[in-house]
């Protein structure tokens, strides 16, 4: 099974920009796509991003020009390099692989506000 561990929230004003990581461990030889997901107070959990194991990526498209997802075999990492954030991207911010069959880790709350 794959364990995952997301990192790089913060509170960040509109405009700004953030990088999350998510560290993956375990039977990680299974991964094929990775992705991020983010879920708002209220809200359903909602695919951000996703990458490919080739490194071919999708994105929401209420994130297109501004997120970027990228990958690091080696290190086992995703990240998410958010910019222009604007106060509708606040939410908590999982990765998961791509469709998400792995538990779901803690998340990490990233928030847009002046």
């Amino acid at each position: 099974q794959v364990q995952l561990v997301e990192s790089g929230g913060d509170l960040v004003q509109p405009g700004g920009s953030l990088r999350l990581s998510c560290a993956a461990s375990g039977n990680i030889f299974s991964i094929r796509g990775m992705g991020w997901y983010r879920q708002a107070p209220g809200k359903q959990r909602d695919m951000v991003a996703h990458i490919t194991q080739g490194g071919s990526t999708n994105y929401a498209d209420s994130v297109k020009g501004r997120f970027t997802i990228s990958r690091e075999n080696a290190k086992n990492t995703v990240y998410l390099q958010m910019n222009s954030l604007k106060p509708e991207d606040t939410a908590v911010y999982y990765c998961n692989e791509y469709p998400p069959f792995a538990p779901w880790g803690q998340g990490t709350q990233v928030t847009v506000s002046s």
